[in-house]
């Protein structure tokens, strides 16, 4: 009886642990896993992926840009539009002789808002219209050197066979790298509808069409425009941005900073039968804004300008003031006031205090200005700019 007894006492423990081997087992499975006791399990650390923090690209303040605009490229020009394949090559020679590192456009704007860097002396090469030796002549040559270049097209001309472009043509160099831009539908002043048209419905179509179109036929995103003859108005300005474009081009040809007006980044206009546009477009020394100038620039100099370089200001209708001293012997009928999208301006010179003024009467639209002013000293003309911003008052 004994003998019985303990082994049921033995074998009774083994049964109920047997029993509840699956119950414990389905708490495992369905339990979340615990924190392992530290003292009696070594911790092993995860491995964490160490990653250098990308540095932010050291910008260059003092870099100056510019942007040489080309046409058409024939053997025998017949207007100024057109230059001859040997001249242009020549050109795309003297800016790697002197130097000059050729940048695609997306990367000058992206310096302009202090994201990328550029070499201190740049240029862009852009060819406007649409003529199919852009195509055929320049772009071969451009390969060659390795410069990239933008296309600012104007869709009405295309595949309109002559001396137009094709979309096959533009896809081919879309595919290859080159930047294509809007220049309108029609490559019409923007200032002024044709006649019997509306001209906000005509100048809305001018500038969402050419857009539109470009980005459906390429299949990419267009934000440069071309300003037809490098006119414009506030009108003009203001559709172009409210249609999504991110830079306005005109012909105020210059050397651009990293502060320049997005609503007038000035080219130069490269003619065969002026050739002293591009010898000034080459001409970089001391980092001028204006290759012809002689003189240090007014802004460079603390409190000659009225409103000083880069400053912003509420008043929508300022007074504008320069000493113009250290110009040096200027002549006083010489002296010219141009304002951005304003265009010349009735300035005063009083040769005694060397000041120039002019007193706006009418609003400025808030925006980025830029100041150019001339004069000649000993024959010779000389120029200078600065840019201030009027905000909303």
């Amino acid at each position: 009886m004994y003998c019985r007894f303990l082994a049921l006492v033995v074998v009774l423990p083994l049964l109920i642990a047997g029993c509840n081997k699956p119950q414990k087992q389905a708490e495992i499975n369905s339990t979340p896993a615990r924190a392992t006791d530290s003292s009696t399990v070594p911790a092993t650390p995860t491995p964490v992926a160490l990653t250098t923090p990308t540095p932010a690209p050291a910008i260059e303040r003092n870099a100056r840009v510019m942007i040489l605009c080309y046409h058409r490229f024939e053997d025998r020009p017949h207007d100024s539009l057109a230059i001859s394949p040997a001249e242009f090559r020549a050109q795309m020679q003297a800016l790697k002789d002197n130097g000059i590192t050729v940048i695609p456009m997306k990367d000058f704007l992206a310096w302009r808002q202090w994201e990328k860097n550029i070499p201190p002396r740049s240029c862009i090469i852009t060819i406007d219209d649409g003529y199919v030796s852009g195509y055929s002549v320049a772009w071969p040559i451009l390969k060659q050197y390795g410069y990239p270049c933008t296309m600012f097209i104007y869709t009405n001309y295309v595949n309109v066979g002559g001396k137009s472009i094709t979309w096959a043509q533009l896809e081919e160099m879309r595919d290859a790298g080159v930047d294509i831009e809007s220049l309108t539908v029609s490559h019409h002043d923007l200032r002024h509808a044709p006649k019997g048209q509306d001209y906000n419905t005509w100048l809305h179509n001018e500038i969402y069409t050419s857009k539109r179109i470009l980005e459906d036929k390429l299949g990419i995103n267009v934000t440069g425009l071309a300003l037809s003859y490098g006119t414009y108005n506030e009108t003009v300005r203001k559709v172009a941005l409210e249609a999504g474009y991110q830079a306005l081009f005109t012909l105020d040809g210059r050397h651009m900073g990293i502060d320049a007006p997005a609503d007038n980044l000035g080219c130069y206009a490269i003619e065969s039968n002026k050739p002293e546009i591009f010898k000034a477009a080459m001409d970089f020394r001391l980092g001028r804004d204006n290759a012809a100038a002689e003189s240090i620039p007014l802004a460079a100099a603390p409190m000659v300008t009225q409103p000083m370089s880069g400053q912003h200001i509420n008043d929508s209708t300022p007074t504008i003031k320069a000493n113009l001293a250290t110009m040096g012997e200027v002549d006083a009928n010489s002296v010219e006031m141009r304002v951005s999208g304003v265009g010349l301006v009735p300035a005063n010179y009083e040769p005694k205090s060397k000041v120039v003024t002019y007193a706006f009467t009418e609003k400025l639209f808030p925006k980025t200005y830029t100041v150019v002013l001339s004069a000649r000293v000993k024959g010779r003309k000389l120029e200078t700019r600065w840019s201030f911003t009027v905000d909303r008052e």
